[in-house]
């Protein structure tokens, strides 16, 4: 049997072994591979591990004996589907894997932007504080979690992860879900309603033709004046374009992304220089311990469907 890992380098920069998928197979590893490359390095493979290469008929024609593709990741929005039914490919993901490591992230970010760690940081670097008349020179506003309302756009095990947290901080909670849930101590509610009432805004929810550019300039329109949004889910959710708008014009008071609408980041990417934005590069997934636990996932769920039982099936 022959494997195929394209883009290893998405995964790993040497601290995490593949060795492990020996068991089922020769191994193949590339540190990535453009659509381009990917014909050719996937011409003999029977399984085709991956993060984010796109899987069409473009890259996988030729791959005459593929029968598995297994992702390192929990979206799968660079998978034909159509395409891999057609031709009965079995498409896993990995899913779960990241929640801790992503409610994490996104409460560095709310923390971040109420506690204005980097802003202190930088006064006191600058010799700002050496320079004070007083021993607590709190020349920023800072705010309390407690009492505020948190809305959350997508309540799967990322979301319900940021609403546990979120009480524990003594946040009042609202979700939007597109199927009945059912949270102790929080509220379901339109996204309306959400946005209306929200002090952040944080979005959980997969990238589909339902949430395709669901944060545009009306949705924004409805927030708060003082609302904080964040979005560590898939870039395409929000308009970056009336995110940049809802930001200059104070529309909102700050927003965060860990994910933008092409990555790595374009040149002309909106949001550039946006104020009171903040940005960082798709890493909330990025502890060591998180891609750990994908890779072995994914090895497990491999090996699910290889002894003819498989889980976390896409298609």
């Amino acid at each position: 049997m022959k494997i195929v890992i394209p883009d290893s380098k998405t995964i790993t920069r040497g601290d995490i072994s593949f060795d492990r998928f020996g068991e089922f197979g020769e191994v193949e590893i590339y540190e990535l591979s453009g659509a381009e490359l990917m014909p050719q390095r996937v011409i003999s493979a029977d399984i085709i591990l991956t993060n984010k290469v796109p899987m069409n008929e473009k890259t996988l024609s030729q791959a005459k004996n593929l029968r598995y593709i297994g992702l390192f990741a929990t979206g799968y929005n660079n998978i034909d589907l159509e395409y891999c039914r057609k031709r009965n490919i079995t498409v896993c993901n990995a899913a779960g894997y990241s929640t801790e490591a992503v409610a994490q992230h996104t409460f560095a970010l709310i923390l971040s932007h109420y506690s204005r760690i980097g802003e202190y940081n930088e006064f006191v670097c600058s010799g700002g504080w050496q320079r004070s008349d007083t021993f607590s020179p709190f020349i920023y506003k800072t705010q309390e979690l407690c009492g505020k309302t948190i809305g959350i756009v997508g309540l799967g095990a990322i979301g319900m992860r940021v609403a546990q947290i979120a009480q524990a901080f003594g946040m009042n909670v609202l979700f939007f879900s597109r199927s009945k849930k059912k949270l102790e101590g929080a509220a379901q509610v339109s996204l309306e309603e959400l946005v209306e009432k929200s002090d952040i805004v944080t979005v959980h929810c997969p990238l589909n033709d339902e949430s395709r550019g669901m944060f545009d300039k009306k949705m924004f329109l409805r927030f708060k004046p003082t609302a904080y949004f964040i979005n560590t889910a898939r870039g395409g959710i929000a308009d970056e374009e009336a995110l940049r708008w809802a930001l200059e014009n104070g529309v909102i008071a700050g927003a965060a992304a860990d994910v933008l609408r092409t990555e790595p980041m374009a040149a002309d990417c909106p949001l550039i220089g946006a104020p009171n934005m903040t940005i960082t590069p798709h890493t909330a997934w990025a502890a060591k311990e998180t891609r750990e636990r994908c890779v072995q996932q994914a090895y497990e769920t491999l090996k699910a469907y290889i002894n003819g039982r498989p889980v976390n099936v896409i298609v």
